[in-house]
C-alpha cells in the first residue's frame, strides 16, 4: 500500500470515528446532570465500557462511585445490579443456584445478580476468595455455570468493583493474579472546592437532574467494534511494548535504579489492555488514530496494579505509580 492511499484510508477512518463517537458528548452531558466533577472517573468508566474491560475503583467513601455507574447504566439503557460484598457472602448469592420446585418436582435455576449489564461489586475485598473467584470467572469467561448448565452473560457486561483504601480490618485483599483481570485500576480523589459546593447545594435542596437514556445497547456494541478499528501505527505498538518491557527488565532501558524496586512487571495482559485503552481514549477524543499522548494518558490506570513493588520500595515509600512515571520519562517517545 503506498503512502497516499494509506493517508486517505486514515482520513476516511477519522471521519467515520468522528461520526460514530458523537454520542460521547451526549452521554457526558446526561451523566453530568447528576455527577458533579469526577470527569476523570467518568472518562475511565467510558473507556471500560468501550473497550470491554472491567474497572477497579479505589477511593474513600462518598465519592459517588456507586452513583456514577448507576447513572451511566441509565444513560446507556442497560440493566444494573449492585452487589454489596460482605464476609458472609456465598458464590450462590452472586451467580445463582438450583431451587427445588415442589409443584413440578424438579430443580430449577434461579439466576443471581451477576446476570446484568452493569455490575457494581461494592467493596469487593470484604468477601472471601471463593466469592471473588466466582465473580472473576464471570468477568473472564463471560459465562456462569449453575448445576450442569452453562449460561452466557449478555453483552455489554461491565464489572466495576470498588475497594476502600482506609479500612483494611476484616478484608480479603485481591490476589495479584486476580487484580490482573481488571483492565483499569482507577484511584479516585476528592472533588474540587467549587464542585463540592455545587454537590452540597444539590443535595441540601434535593435538586437532582433527571438522566434520560441516550444510548441503546446495540449502538454501544457497534461502537466497541469501531474502537478496535482505530489506527495504531507500529511505532506506537513498539512504544507500548517498551513501556511494559521496562517493568520487567528496567536495566535494558537505563533504569538500573528500578531493578531492586520491582518484584514483577506487567504481564501480556498489560500490553493488550494498554493498546485497547489507548484506542478507546482516541475514540473518546473523536480521533481515528492513536498518538503517544493517548498511551501516556491511560498508562497509570492500566499499569498501577500490574507492577509488584518490593519491600525495599515500600520502605522508601515508592509506589507503582512512581515507577510508571520514571519509565514514561525514560522510554523514548515515537
Amino acid at each position: 500500500m503506498d503512502i497516499s492511499s494509506s493517508a486517505t484510508d486514515i482520513m476516511e477512518l477519522n471521519e467515520r470515528i468522528q461520526r460514530e463517537s458523537a454520542f460521547v458528548e451526549t452521554i457526558n452531558s446526561e451523566v453530568g446532570k447528576v455527577i458533579i466533577g469526577q470527569k476523570y472517573m467518568l472518562e475511565r468508566l467510558l473507556l471500560g465500557v468501550l473497550s470491554n474491560g472491567h474497572i477497579l475503583l479505589e477511593g474513600v467513601p462518598g465519592l459517588a462511585k456507586t452513583l456514577a455507574i448507576k447513572t451511566l447504566s441509565t444513560a446507556v439503557r442497560a440493566d444494573f445490579s449492585r452487589i454489596q460484598f460482605t464476609p458472609d457472602l456465598l458464590p450462590a448469592d452472586l451467580i445463582g443456584t438450583m431451587i427445588y420446585n415442589m409443584h413440578q418436582n424438579k430443580f430449577e435455576v434461579k439466576k443471581g445478580p451477576v446476570f446484568s449489564n452493569f455490575i457494581l461489586a461494592d467493596e469487593i475485598n470484604r468477601a472471601p476468595g471463593k466469592v471473588q473467584s466466582a465473580l472473576l470467572q464471570a468477568m473472564q469467561e463471560r459465562e456462569v455455570t449453575i448445576g450442569d448448565t452453562t449460561f452466557k452473560l449478555e453483552e455489554p457486561f461491565l464489572v466495576m468493583a470498588t475497594q476502600n483504601p482506609i479500612e483494611q480490618e476484616g478484608t480479603y485483599p485481591l490476589p495479584e493474579a486476580q487484580l490482573d483481570r481488571f483492565m483499569l485500576k482507577v484511584v479516585i480523589s476528592y472533588p474540587e472546592f467549587d464542585d463540592e459546593q455545587l454537590i452540597m447545594r444539590m443535595n441540601v435542596n434535593q435538586k437532582f437532574g433527571k438522566v434520560d437514556p441516550v444510548l441503546d445497547k446495540d449502538t454501544l456494541l457497534r461502537a466497541r467494534k469501531v474502537v478496535r478499528e482505530v489506527y495504531m501505527d507500529e511505532k506506537i505498538e513498539r512504544y507500548i511494548l517498551d513501556i511494559v518491557f521496562a517493568t520487567r527488565t528496567p536495566e535494558k532501558y537505563n533504569l538500573q535504579s528500578l531493578k531492586p524496586l520491582i518484584n514483577y512487571g506487567g504481564s501480556p495482559r498489560a500490553s493488550i489492555n494498554l493498546a485497547l485503552a489507548s484506542k478507546a481514549y482516541a475514540f473518546i477524543k473523536r480521533r481515528g488514530y492513536v498518538i503517544p499522548e493517548d498511551v501516556r494518558a491511560v498508562c497509570n490506570d492500566v499499569m498501577r496494579h500490574r507492577i509488584g513493588v518490593t519491600y525495599e520500595a515500600e520502605a522508601e515509600n515508592i509506589t507503582s505509580e512512581d515507577i510508571v512515571s520514571q519509565i514514561l520519562n525514560a522510554v523514548e517517545v515515537p
